[in-house]
């Protein structure tokens, strides 16, 4: 299916993707610095590349990848390492300066005032910003230290045939009209309508602040956030997406124990027709379209919807942004080989277009997995990137305040008192949270 223009968003600042198809032949620079001077046969060495995705180690498909890198490179071996608990674990050996291999994806939890500090310079912000996207995470001072490997747009995935089943016909696009969808699919069906994946934590975290400037079409969203000190205030981003997790759970329209859930049980039980929907990004589809599969199902039960907010101007948006950024370890001894690996997985690897996801290549065509997204006039718009000088300022601020914005945590405060489990309710838990907030604000940046 042939995806069609959406209208351009009207901001100054920030970017808005169209779901236009792009041209058939990808960004292929020659003298970019992820890639080196010499000829291929010349570069040597042997290099670790860390990777969260232990899926695709064990599948064979970075084997794969790695074979098909030799074939230019046969002097570079690649030792593919992926780690379960990745972002904790390389954080810790983070300490060591030989580690963290020689390529990895950044944690999350790496400030960007430290990137300098472990992280091979890859150019400038504005050099790598004509042939890729998704840089605001992995840029300081304007310079770039990572670039995407592939990006995502945020939202829900939902079951289409539990959807059926329910007699839901449109796709929600507010906060309430997504809680009635639930219902009705609590009444007409015998699914779970909304999947916290509780126990798992992490789908309670990122997968859900990710979301925020949809709810209001603002690409500085996230920015502002660093100097608001209510965002759980009504009509706010941070407001209404905690507020409607609060509200899937205070009206018994998630799961029974959310403390025995299972992150790969539910891609079956999702594929199965046994949950109905979840808040994640588009990264997901291939996963549970593969468990679809594996299951008997047919795949086009996984369906992607945007999150159900619609802004002021009348505008169903959708956040997109960068996937984990792939660096290379500043004290590695092999940056030429580390440059030619980190180039393939980016452009010749084909990683985005097997998983379904957007490719950091400006130029290159987007899945056919956000073709529903077009379909329902929904425009895609990238997060800005901090004022210079505020680079990982929300995340500070996040870590001064206690309040996990990009964790689970606090999320998980949220699910426990909106089913009694801890004392107060969502006017006490929000305030609490503001109160919080507006000191770290007060105290890092001003109001």
């Amino acid at each position: 299916m042939k995806m069609r223009n959406v209208a351009a968003l009207a901001a100054s600042a920030g970017i808005v993707l169209s779901l236009a198809a792009c041209s058939d032949d990808p960004a292929t620079p020659e003298n970019t610095s992820t890639g080196g001077g010499e000829t291929a046969e010349a570069i040597s060495g042997d290099i670790t590349f860390l990777t969260n995705r232990t899926d695709l180690v064990e599948d064979g498909t970075f084997a794969a990848y790695v074979e098909t890198f030799q074939e230019e490179y046969p002097e570079v071996n690649v030792e593919v390492e992926g780690i379960t608990n990745y972002a904790d674990d390389v954080r810790t050996r983070m300490s060591t300066p030989n580690g963290y291999g020689d390529v990895l994806m950044i944690p999350s939890s790496v400030p960007a005032d430290e990137f300098p500090t472990f992280f091979e310079p890859l150019g400038t912000v504005d050099e790598l910003s004509e042939t890729y996207r998704f840089q605001a995470p992995a840029s300081y001072d304007g310079t770039q230290y990572g670039i995407a490997l592939g990006g995502n747009a945020n939202g829900v995935l939902y079951n289409t045939e539990v959807f059926e089943e329910a007699g839901i016909t449109e796709l929600p696009t507010t906060p309430d009209e997504f809680l009635e969808a639930l219902e009705a699919i609590k009444a007409n069906t015998d699914a779970v309508p909304y999947y916290t994946n509780y126990k798992d934590g992490w789908p309670l975290g990122g997968q859900w602040f990710a979301n925020a400037g949809a709810v209001t079409g603002n690409v500085d969203a996230q920015n502002e956030m660093a100097h608001d000190e209510s965002p759980w205030t009504e009509g706010k981003d941070a407001y209404v997406i905690d507020s409607l997790l609060y509200d899937i759970v205070a009206n018994a329209l998630s799961e029974d124990d959310p403390l025995t859930t299972n992150w790969e049980q539910s891609k079956n039980d999702f594929a199965t027709g046994k949950i109905g929907t979840m808040v994640l990004g588009s990264w997901a589809i291939s996963q549970f379209q593969a468990a679809a599969t594996d299951a008997g199902a047919d795949p086009s039960v996984v369906g992607f919807m945007a999150f159900p907010a619609t802004a002021e101007d009348g505008t169903q948006y959708a956040t997109i942004g960068g996937d984990y950024n792939l660096a290379i370890n500043v004290n590695s001894g092999e940056k030429e080989a580390a440059h030619a690996w980190v180039t393939f997985l980016l452009e010749d690897s084909g990683f985005t277009d097997s998983q379904g996801m957007i490719s950091a290549l400006l130029d290159a065509e987007l899945p056919e997995n956000l073709s529903s997204l077009a379909e329902n006039n929904v425009e895609l718009i990238e997060s800005a990137p901090a004022p210079a000088g505020e680079e990982g300022l929300l995340n500070t601020t996040a870590d001064t305040s206690q309040v996990d914005v990009w964790g689970n945590l606090y999320r998980q405060q949220i699910v426990d008192t909106a089913r009694g489990q801890a004392d107060g309710d969502k006017d006490s838990f929000f305030a609490d949270l503001n109160e919080r907030w507006a000191a770290a604000v007060q105290e890092l940046a001003g109001s």
